[in-house]
């Protein structure tokens, strides 16, 4: 059984929570029900703090603000370099401001404050950073067409967007959201989750200090069903950005056809690891142990369905029991705690349920599976072996720590299995053999394709899913597009 962290490791100090409220143009209000809820440190259960439950009133002045800022402020009109002059500002109070970022993700999500630190904020400072970089790079072109006319593209920032965020990675999503939107010129209108809000709404302050314009980044918390609807249906809001769950996204585009909005999702996965027998077994299996534990194996893209050849099947089980008998659980403040617990009680219901289902569907649980302590929503490092394909937690996205491993015995079984599924986000295959690797990499049907690593993310590297999956691509230059429209200009120069 995993562990938890001793007493003695180095504790880091809970951080003060600053703001609360609702964040439209440029200041913090109460939601005009005057109604709040909860927001909960995962790992006591504790209340951390009451936010402003904004609705479909907060958001109609949310949008009002945005809409006010795109169509006759500053931003959209004002020179590129400057906007990206007043992003690495942002960018720079970031980094100032990291310690606490990073204190405040892991005290409202429960993540390891290790986690926070070494991932999660110095991505987000990378990703503000990275875009702050292409503010005066966007360009059209010039194109030669018949006849005597000058014809060129201009491309022009979307306008107001919504913005809806999930909770396993709270600033790292805001960040992945703004990044593309403030490069182009947008305002933005964000629903981060009710679970985790804290994050969001300091980096609201921290771009406001920096200079960016009032009513370009507008925050309203709330719940789906009211904060987010009425951002999705509002016909003042020209986009919508949602990360979440693949359920959501079809009610999200459902509600957008009456106004046509444009649409970009980055949903979830079921994502198959393959492991070879010629591959470095060491490195694979610490890969494999990662790319699913990581975040509590509450990511998108966690390699939830691990493939191993048969010849080094048993090898690999063993180590992999091996290493979650060690895993440290406990305290996320603690700086030696290597799991955290699940976000909050739905979802630490959710992954034991599945658990159980994993028992019933006739596979064999020989790691974990149970709640770990009496308080907080901790669930033990799980592994099944003796999966099938058809099997629930073969095919469901469970969002938590819950392994399952099925054995292969060629490449063409590999191949065909992993693409077995509705789903389409990443993937990973470990080998020695390069070409069998860039076989693997163009048969399997997924957005991102890891090989001989997991969970290697960069801004300039576009993100996004096949199939199910998702729409559109996040990061890199590709993700400047779905905030973009391009304007063809034909001139007469007879």
């Amino acid at each position: 059984m995993a562990t938890i962290a001793e007493n003695t490791a180095q504790k880091v100090a809970r951080p003060e929570v600053r703001q609360t409220l609702c964040f439209i143009g440029g200041k913090w209000i109460p939601s005009a029900s005057g109604k709040t809820f909860d927001t909960l440190h995962p790992a006591t259960e504790e209340v951390i703090a009451q936010i402003a439950e904004g609705d479909a009133a907060d958001i109609d002045l949310a949008v009002d603000a945005a809409r006010a800022q795109f169509d006759g402020g500053e931003w959209s009109r004002m020179d590129a370099r400057e906007r990206g002059r007043l992003m690495y500002q942002f960018a720079d109070l970031l980094e100032e401001n990291a310690g606490e970022l990073a204190a405040l993700e892991t005290l409202d999500n429960g993540k390891p404050i290790s986690d926070s630190r070494a991932a999660d904020i110095p991505l987000v400072i990378q990703c503000i950073r990275y875009y702050a970089g292409w503010a005066d790079k966007i360009q059209g072109d010039t194109i030669p067409i018949d006849g005597d006319f000058f014809c060129y593209t201009r491309r022009e920032p979307v306008g107001v967007v919504g913005q809806i965020i999930p909770w396993n990675f709270p600033a790292l999503m805001a960040a992945w959201k703004w990044g593309p939107a403030l490069a182009t010129g947008c305002t933005i209108v964000m629903k981060p989750a009710e679970q985790t809000p804290l994050t969001c709404l300091r980096m609201a302050r921290l771009a406001q200090k920096a200079g960016i314009p009032d009513g370009v980044i507008n925050v309203v918390p709330g719940y789906g069903p009211t904060a987010g609807a009425a951002l999705v249906t509002h016909p003042g809001v020209d986009k919508i950005a949602f990360t979440g769950e693949m359920a959501t996204a079809k009610i999200i585009q459902r509600a957008a056809t009456d106004t046509m909005k444009r649409l970009t999702f980055e949903l979830g996965g079921k994502s198959p690891n393959v492991i070879f027998a010629d591959a470095d077994l060491d490195a694979a299996v610490d890969g494999a142990h990662f790319a699913l534990y990581f975040n509590q194996g509450q990511c998108c893209c966690a390699g939830s369905r691990l493939f191993v050849e048969d010849s080094v099947h048993d090898e690999v089980i063993d180590r992999l029991i091996a290493k979650n008998q060690d895993r440290r659980l406990g305290d996320p403040f603690d700086t030696e705690t290597e799991q955290g617990p699940q976000v909050d009680q739905a979802q630490f219901d959710k992954i034991l349920e599945y658990v159980e289902y994993g028992k019933q569907d006739g596979a064999k649980c020989v790691s974990g599976g149970k709640r770990h302590g009496d308080v907080g929503y901790f669930v033990e490092p799980t592994l099944f072996t003796g999966v099938t394909d058809d099997m629930r937690i073969a095919t469901d996205e469970i969002f938590g720590p819950v392994l399952s491993v099925m054995k292969f015995s060629d490449f063409d079984e590999a191949t065909r299995r992993a693409n077995n599924t509705t789903f389409g986000l990443a993937a990973a295959v470990w080998t020695r053999d390069i070409s069998k690797a860039h076989r693997f990499a163009s048969e399997v049907r997924a957005g991102t394709v890891w090989v001989n690593c997991y969970d290697v993310f960069d801004s300039a590297a576009p993100f996004g899913g096949f199939k199910q999956s998702g729409l559109g691509r996040e990061l890199g230059e590709a993700g400047l597009a779905a905030y973009t429209e391009s304007k063809t200009v034909t001139v007469s120069l007879g």
